[in-house]
């Protein structure tokens, strides 16, 4: 499993979001770039960034700092937020990321999903993010009845194969992984999904890790490391020790 540190942009700074809220954020970083090298020095593997601002408005809006940490460091970046259409997915490759993650659009537009799985294949992660089990949307700006589980059957009957899914109830709050919904996730994805949400401790990471599901591979921590809660390294230390 590895750990993705997130650097999550809004208005060209790292914050992060308590529960997906706009009004709650925090910022650690004025320039994204600093976050990223930060991360990388502590021994990170890859990073995972959010364009907030794209998120929210439904087009890319921090691709210039996309690229700018692409070209500065020698790992993969996967990016999410506001990848909405064909010209957009094109656009964040070129901007450097190694796998661009869909959101909203990938449940909206099946032309469009199933074009860039048709064009891009394993570089193309859909994000399932849940809100009490159901699916949310837009930034998560928007609730739906859709429970978690039958969107990812959907999608991997159109041939999606990589996952991230996010608890957005415990997304910037330190209060613990979802565990039982990181094991329903796992039975119903086929491929791969990295966990995010709540993690707080090495701990936390542990706890996941012994969930010994083998289609999770990754775990997305944010605010946790921007609190100082655990460093990089031990936290990838505790990963690697359950293979």
């Amino acid at each position: 499993m590895i750990l993705y540190p997130a650097i999550d942009i809004l208005d060209g700074k790292a914050v992060r979001l308590a529960q997906g809220d706009y009004n709650a954020k925090t910022e650690y970083d004025r320039d994204p770039l600093e976050a990223a090298k930060r991360w990388v020095a502590a021994g990170a593997r890859a990073l995972h960034i959010v364009d907030l601002d794209g998120a929210r408005t439904g087009a890319p809006a921090n691709l210039a700092h996309v690229e700018r940490i692409a070209a500065a460091i020698d790992l993969p970046v996967q990016l999410g937020g506001g990848l909405r259409s064909t010209a957009s997915v094109d656009a964040a490759l070129a901007a450097g990321a190694r796998r661009v993650i869909l959101g909203t659009a990938a449940f909206r537009d099946l032309d469009f999903l199933d074009a860039a799985v048709s064009a891009h294949g394993e570089r193309v992660v859909v994000s399932v993010d849940g809100r009490g089990g159901k699916l949310a949307a837009a930034g998560w700006l928007e609730q739906t009845e859709i429970p978690v589980e039958s969107a990812i059957e959907q999608l991997s009957a159109r041939g999606v194969r990589r996952f991230v899914y996010s608890n957005i109830d415990r997304d910037g709050m330190l209060t613990g992984p979802d565990l039982d919904g990181a094991r329903s996730v796992a039975e119903v994805v086929t491929g791969s999904f990295i966990y995010s949400g709540g993690v707080a401790s090495v701990a936390d990471l542990e706890a996941l890790a012994q969930l010994r599901q083998v289609n999770l591979s990754g775990v997305i921590v944010g605010k946790a490391i921007y609190e100082g809660q655990f460093d990089i390294g031990e936290a990838q230390a505790a990963l690697d020790r359950y293979p």
